[in-house]
């Protein structure tokens, strides 16, 4: 007898197709005091049966300033920046910092497959669009670069400057079978995320 490794939702089990982890699991944390702002974005091809998805977001500062988008990598959430939105808010500037869809506060959905490079690409464009921020300065962290690259491409005229940590670099990047990123695959895969 083998396992079931499908990552396909049993629609007759009554599994939800994207579940949001609850608000009160985002209370009273640390050096959080920011609040949640949403924008509704299509779900696209990977979720068949949904139309939109809620990307959380954290938008802080003058509206007038200069704004830095930051992007967390995984696996992770905008909390990765709460010491720097203070930072930098202290220096005047607009903080914008999203959660990726399947992170923090932002919609999850429950089937695997849904989480493609191009659907997060697709995902954060949608977020990008639907914000606008103009002449913004854009950090990406880890994956957080990887998907922010292609995003700030995307808005160019509206991109002042690109700070990269940890990230990775290049515009055919194709994660391959097995390796590093195959170990992490398979790493998560195995852990109950829901």
């Amino acid at each position: 007898m083998t396992a079931n490794t499908s990552s396909t939702p049993d629609l007759s089990s009554g599994l939800p197709l994207v579940v949001r982890s609850p608000a009160e699991r985002f209370l009273n944390l640390p050096d959080w005091p920011y609040e949640r702002r949403e924008v509704l974005i299509p779900a696209g091809p990977t979720i068949p049966g949904v139309e939109t998805l809620s990307v959380a977001y954290v938008d802080e500062g003058p509206k007038d300033a200069i704004p830095v988008v930051m992007l967390h990598g995984e696996p992770t959430w905008g909390y990765l920046y709460r010491h720097m939105i203070r930072e930098l808010l202290d220096l005047g500037y607009r903080v914008l910092v999203p959660d990726q869809i399947g992170f923090g506060r932002s919609d999850q959905p429950t089937d695997k497959d849904a989480y493609t490079y191009p659907a997060h690409v697709s995902w954060m464009n949608a977020w990008w669009s639907a914000v606008a921020p103009k002449n913004a300065v854009f950090f990406g962290q880890d994956w957080g670069s990887l998907v922010g690259l292609a995003v700030a491409s995307m808005h160019a005229d509206d991109v002042r400057a690109i700070v990269i940590g940890n990230g990775i670099l290049g515009r055919k990047f194709k994660p391959q079978e097995g390796g590093a990123f195959g170990m992490w695959q398979k790493f998560a895969a195995s852990i109950d995320y829901l």
